[in-house]
């Protein structure tokens, strides 16, 4: 039944979750006024493209895209893995005595004692990466 589902919708549902990440983190940055971490950009390079790619792709129903996107969120899901140790995993953040901006480490929002702006792009990143998944499993059945 779920693999069915993500075969039909699995490209429109990641491009909802990448739109619903890139409006979180605007309405963080932008409303809020959190200046946003060196990682943080990272993570926003590998999500902000996503938007376009997988809103083309889910409009024209392409799931040939899923082989070209698909390292995108792999990739940001490992930056975000790394970014949400650093704030979680006493010494695992590099030391900096002197450094400019926004310590990496540090957190705007902490949830129920884990759930921070890095877990959360986690979230997303893997999800969509189930999504595409899903909608690329599509393919190869017809």
């Amino acid at each position: 039944m779920m693999k069915r589902v993500l075969q039909s919708y699995g490209l429109y549902a990641a491009w909802l979750v990448s739109a619903a990440a890139v409006l979180g983190s605007l309405y963080f940055s932008e409303i809020l006024g959190f200046v946003p971490c060196e990682f943080c950009w990272y993570q926003r390079i590998l999500m902000y493209p996503l938007v376009l790619l997988l809103g083309m792709a889910a409009y024209f129903n392409d799931t040939s895209i899923v082989r070209y996107v698909l390292p995108l969120p792999v990739i940001g899901a490992l930056v975000s893995l790394y970014h949400y140790s650093m704030q979680k995993i006493p010494g695992f953040a590099p030391i900096e005595p002197c450094s400019e901006g926004v310590p990496c480490q540090g957190m705007y929002i902490n949830l129920l004692g884990f759930i921070t702006i890095p877990f959360l792009a986690l979230l997303a990143f893997l999800f969509i990466i189930v999504c595409l998944w899903g909608a690329r499993s599509r393919r190869s059945v017809e």
